[in-house]
């Protein structure tokens, strides 16, 4: 099939092989971008890389890569450097979390989980931030979530992390806002995907009573979000209400609900 990359634009999206890496990746495809498609797993990543070439005809380049490992984001921008690619969108979806009572929890699962959500997104926004800023042309979306918004008793460091991916993107927008590059903050609420298995929260109430969001809609609701350049994005209309909500309420209210929510069913 012609490659059909109409606006010459490359996206980088960490965590492609599943879940809502996956369907963004999905969604930048079938726009005409070509993609540098992340993930751990070769095997799936090699087989989403070729659906989506032979679905969208778009080029697609399958790049392993473990980034809850040190010099993973560093080797993942000295790859794509190789590769001669520009990279026009940067998509940092790549996390994961952990359920359950803190001083409980495995502390090397945890310190795995800062360096995959935090450090890495904060390493790859920056190594392919600078060349954006001096093409003075770039769209960054770090995907954060409706945690960020409050403190996560039993899922304490994830709902940490995620408060960070979504100060540290405002603040870079911010800083950006001259530079013709944005930076996105999109903050999914409870999502069908492979998220709540990995945390072993599968039976909390956030995920068994409040309903989840399809993946597909959370993507192409991003995707429009990253492009206007808006700074946060909220793909559920209810969450923006409990969101504003949860500012006028007492914060140990917030703290409270937020463990119910997680709390088996």
């Amino acid at each position: 099939m012609k490659h059909s990359n109409k606006s010459g634009a490359t996206a980088l999206i960490t965590g492609a092989s599943s879940g809502i890496g996956l369907a963004i990746a999905t969604e930048i495809a079938a726009h005409g971008h070509d993609v540098v498609l992340v993930s751990r797993r070769r095997d799936a990543l090699e087989a989403v890389a070729g659906a989506l070439e032979g679905r969208y005809g778009v080029r697609t380049f399958a790049v392993p890569a473990d980034l809850s490992l040190s010099d993973a984001a560093q080797n993942l921008h000295d790859a794509v450097v190789e590769l001669k690619l520009d990279i026009e969108f940067l998509v940092n979806n790549a996390g994961f979390g952990l359920g359950g009572e803190f001083m409980e929890t495995d502390l090397d699962r945890e310190t795995e989980m800062i360096q995959l959500n935090v450090i890495a997104v904060t390493q790859l926004t920056k190594l392919f931030g600078r060349a954006m800023v001096q093409r003075r042309s770039g769209r960054v979306m770090n995907v954060a979530s409706t945690a960020a918004f409050q403190p996560g008793p039993l899922m304490a460091v994830y709902y940490a992390t995620k408060a960070y991916v979504l100060s540290f993107s405002e603040a870079v927008a911010e800083e950006l806002r001259n530079t013709g590059v944005t930076v996105t903050a999109l903050c999914p609420g409870a999502t069908a995907t492979n998220f709540a298995e990995t945390a072993q929260t599968t039976n909390s109430r956030l995920f068994t009573r409040l309903g989840v969001a399809d993946a597909g809609h959370v993507a192409r609701y991003g995707y429009k979000a990253m492009l206007r350049g808006e700074r946060v994005a909220l793909p559920s209309f209810r969450d923006k209400l409990m969101i504003q909500s949860e500012r006028i309420a007492p914060r140990s209210l917030v703290t409270r609900l937020a463990r119910l929510a997680q709390e088996n069913r």
